[in-house]
């Protein structure tokens, strides 16, 4: 079938693929794919919730917060409180100076606080639950007593983030006060002689921390308020590699704090959902010191989110026939494009070309931008396909418009993939420069060169030290290691090839 190209170039004009940022996207819903994570979120069997940067942690967190919590509540009686900042604001950073001074222990209890002061705001306040709390007054009562003697502070109105944030500082400052803070409001400076009291030997030795005085009975009293109510809380947080200075100590600090505070909240009625980057994850947890909690964590902990080739195309599919133009001009069956995986591959095809190259043993198109958004880890993320699309379709609407005449096989053609590909590999390379910084200078050393290269090869780049440096490459996923009939090589993935200008060949 052909096209009509000032057809096309219109249709383009309001084609709308959504973001690839998760708090921008306003196809999240609409293009809702539900992987395996997303079952197992929902049915309460996973509080921990793993994956690569662009995997999806921060869409499944949105969908659960701005789109099921009603559904949720009303068909699981689950309550959902969230916290943590939105994209790019930065509420966190306004307190780092404070941040930098607290140890492991403190941050186990500042977090303790934080979510104690996102269920008295997000659920017992929120007027959303009266009728559910209204045979619970005692309880809450007794609740409000408790996070008063905490020195939690009970205020009318709603708190800001930023406001539970200075509060969660100062009421540490009461709790463990190994510094003194000066209190909102000019309130003074709390600098008491209080500590937390030890766990239970068995506990102490899981935990490898100190539970803040209050804690248990405020936990209590909240478990009794949902337990009279017949409701399950769930803490959820997201975004937390934008709260710390990335591989700094008080990242590795304040998140280790967050994860022992799992093993101290979670209990049947209260769960702490935490969307995390697997990277992340793998270092806070690594070291000398260890992490003798982490097998309870890891017992509710998900598979790193990943995505197959189908599931790929239904995120495609539902986004590109979300928009209304282009579904009716193709006569997409939007019911059947919902239920059915092989009408979504034909949909697909009505959209793209058959082969990004000619050639009896090139891949069909889905297929070959699967593999060529693959980083070394074999990961795909719906980040980088929507980033590569969005790409394609601007410039085959910029093609269209330029010459309006005649008609077009494609309404997203080859040279519009393979430009997506270029724009969005280029577009990694600076990702690489601002998250690995500790790396770029490996990495540099690779620039222009070849996308394979024999062990002896990395040696004489690399140097000394080289089979760490490709292991940590390898980590995050810049290139991957094979062992073929020349002997072991590492290669770069295709998605990295056009940012760092490596043309393809090998050295020896």
């Amino acid at each position: 079938m052909r096209h009509d190209k000032a057809e096309i170039a219109h249709l383009l004009t309001h084609l709308d693929l959504g973001s690839s940022v998760a708090e921008e996207d306003t196809l999240l819903e609409r293009a809702r794919v539900e992987t395996s994570a997303f079952s197992e979120l929902w049915l309460d069997k996973v509080d921990l919730i793993p994956g690569t940067r662009g995997s999806g942690k921060s869409a499944l967190y949105r969908i659960f917060v701005d789109y099921l919590a009603d559904s949720l509540l009303d068909h699981r009686k689950v309550v959902i409180a969230h916290g943590v900042q939105r994209h790019g604001d930065p509420v966190f950073q306004a307190y780092k100076t404070q941040f930098e001074q607290l140890d492991e222990e403190d941050f186990v209890a500042f977090w303790c606080i934080y979510l104690i002061s996102l269920a008295h705001e997000h659920f017992v306040k929120d007027e959303r639950y009266r009728d559910y709390l209204a045979e619970c007054s005692d309880e809450v009562a007794r609740f409000r007593e408790l996070c008063s003697r905490a020195r939690i502070p009970e205020i009318d109105a709603l708190r800001t983030l930023k406001q539970i944030l200075a509060w969660g500082l100062a009421v540490l400052a009461t709790w463990r006060p190994k510094v003194t803070w000066k209190l909102p409001a000019e309130a003074g400076e709390i600098g008491l002689d209080l500590f937390g009291q030890p766990l239970e030997n068995q506990d102490l030795q899981e935990i490898d921390t100190y539970l803040p005085t209050y804690v248990t009975p405020i936990k209590e009293g909240l478990q009794e308020i949902l337990r009279k109510s017949n409701l399950s809380l769930w803490l959820m947080i997201d975004k937390l590699d934008e709260i710390f200075e990335r591989r700094s100590d008080v990242e590795r600090r304040g998140l280790r704090g967050l994860l022992r505070v799992m093993r101290v909240l979670n209990c049947p009625e209260i769960r702490l959902k935490i969307f995390l980057r697997d990277d992340i994850l793998e270092q806070i947890v690594a070291g000398g010191e260890g992490f003798t909690a982490l097998t309870h964590i890891t017992a509710r902990q998900a598979d790193k989110l990943t995505w197959s080739e189908d599931q790929i195309v239904a995120m495609v599919v539902k986004r590109i026939f979300g928009n209304e133009p282009l579904r009716e001009y193709l006569r997409v069956d939007q019911d059947r494009l919902n239920a059915s995986p092989k009408y979504q591959r034909e949909a697909f095809y009505q959209v793209f070309p058959d082969k990004v190259y000619r050639g009896a043993n090139q891949s069909p198109t889905h297929r070959w931008i699967y593999n060529h958004t693959a980083d070394g880890k074999g990961v795909v993320t719906p980040r980088d396909v929507i980033d590569l699309l969005t790409a394609a379709k601007r410039w085959q609407q910029d093609e269209c418009t330029a010459d309006a005449s005649g008609t077009t096989e494609w309404i997203i053609s080859p040279a519009a993939i393979r430009h997506g590909l270029a724009w969005l590999s280029t577009r990694k390379r600076t990702t690489l420069l601002s998250e690995f910084p500790h790396l770029w200078a490996h990495i540099e050393k690779f620039v222009g060169g070849k996308t394979e290269y024999s062990e002896s090869a990395i040696k004489r780049l690399l140097g000394k030290h080289w089979k760490a440096t490709c292991e940590d490459l390898a980590a995050v996923g810049i290139m991957s290691r094979f062992a073929g009939g020349n002997g072991c090589s590492y290669k770069f993935p295709f998605v990295d090839r056009a940012g760092l200008e490596l043309t393809q060949g090998r050295v020896d």
